[in-house]
């Protein structure tokens, strides 16, 4: 069959994503309004109050979300500011609507389902589903409809705090309702290969995964190089159980290459997505709840680093791993495979992931600069789907070279810099 030639993959502009069928539900049923919380997009009342678990209506002055935004949505324009809202997450929610996603809210008193058809704001009406720093501990209903829902196509955005940031009383932070999420959720350990640590730290880092294909790093909101946690966890990833699991953002002086000290990470699961952040402070606009003290993380921390890597994020989260409408090559229509090389520059060993569209034969090899061939890594029939290939570089003497991967529609080559 005859083959096309396509370097690197297509990147989205910011026209591209408009989508009106991108439903992002925004978590409040797990006290993100607790405290100086105020992880919502929108709230028209401050009635709630928390004092030792959940929240009590009439029993305080915190934010009670309602599940629309108001004014509504459709009056958003590109110039609309994002104080149209009172939320220290209405940046965010402004953002997400002017690319033509639709935004709501899960009401505090509400609960996660998954498969509820009378349920309105159950999660098969959604695309992304926001949980901002947890409070409350997820139910063994909640945690199975959650995991059950990203393997079926969801895709859900993680953010957790610092040990101890326990702001409704109950004897749960953040980092051990995540833990606990991931570990007992009836389907599978650490499915996502993402594991949160109960660690508290603060920091700039500019440590940043050097491959450019990162899409959080590198996407239609530009490049992010810079982020800040103010009491922040880290992660650590299990690439065994999750071959797809890829940090993003690290501690200052952590190997970009290893799986410890990650601030920010994403991975695949079944047929959704995961994205995970270890800090609730970049998302905060610094406007809310007249009662909170809330601080302007999303613009004015880390050079302006937090929205771009965040609605990168989100932007990732949206879309699909297959465009829409085939690329045309030569007369022959494809779907360009995402084919992704990490970490690059390379010590040691590393992976690389790529997307079929369809079942079928692949070759992956290296050549050096002159054109010759000096390894086969990879000739085998891959499946539908996401493929991750480990990849031993230490046989290898340092320096440039080209991986090309070829398959019966098409081949792929990108540049691989092997250091030591």
């Amino acid at each position: 069959m005859k083959k096309t030639v396509l370097c690197g993959f297509v990147m989205l502009s910011l026209a591209c994503t408009v989508s009106a069928q991108v439903r992002i539900l925004f978590d409040a049923t797990k006290a993100e309004t607790a405290g100086n919380a105020d992880w919502v997009i929108d709230a028209d009342t401050h009635d709630l109050g928390y004092s030792t678990g959940p929240a009590v209506k009439g029993g305080g002055n915190e934010s009670d979300p309602q599940n629309l935004p108001t004014p509504a949505q459709s009056t958003v324009t590109s110039t609309t500011a994002e104080t149209y809202w009172e939320g220290s997450l209405s940046s965010w929610g402004i953002n997400c609507v002017k690319l033509g996603y639709e935004v709501e809210t899960l009401p505090v008193f509400d609960s996660i389902t998954y498969g509820n058809k009378s349920h309105a704001l159950d999660l098969s009406n959604y695309k992304i589903f926001i949980v901002d720093e947890p409070n409350i501990k997820f139910t063994a209903k909640e945690k199975l409809a959650m995991i059950n829902w990203v393997k079926d196509g969801g895709r859900l955005f993680m953010i957790s705090d610092h040990c101890v940031s326990d702001r409704n009383n109950d004897g749960w932070d953040s980092p051990m309702i995540w833990r606990d999420f991931l570990k007992n959720n009836g389907v599978q350990y650490n499915p996502f290969g993402i594991m949160v640590d109960s660690v508290n730290f603060s920091q700039t880092t500019t440590n940043i995964n050097p491959s450019a294909t990162d899409s959080m790093l590198h996407g239609p909101y530009g490049n992010g190089t810079e982020m800040m946690w103010s009491n922040g966890t880290s992660f650590t990833l299990w690439p065994h159980a999750n071959k797809t699991v890829m940090g993003d953002v690290f501690m200052t002086g952590a190997s970009t290459s290893d799986s410890i000290n990650v601030m920010f990470a994403h991975a695949h699961y079944g047929k959704g997505k995961v994205a995970a952040e270890g800090d609730s402070s970049p998302p905060d606009d610094g406007t809310g709840d007249p009662n909170d003290a809330l601080y302007n993380g999303w613009t004015a921390d880390a050079s302006g680093n937090h929205q771009i890597i965040i609605m990168n994020a989100t932007i990732w989260l949206a879309t699909d791993d297959y465009p829409t409408n085939p690329t045309s090559v030569n007369n022959l229509s494809v779907t360009p495979v995402k084919f992704e090389i990490y970490p690059n520059p390379m010590y040691g060993t590393g992976r690389i992931k790529f997307l079929m569209d369809e079942t079928g034969p692949v070759t992956i090899n290296m050549y050096d600069v002159t054109g010759k061939m000096v390894k086969s890594i990879y000739n085998s029939q891959a499946e539908k789907g996401l493929q991750v290939v480990e990849f031993d570089s230490n046989d290898m003497p340092q320096g440039v070279y080209f991986c090309r991967l070829e398959s019966d529609h098409l081949t792929q080559t990108q540049k691989v810099i092997l250091t030591r």
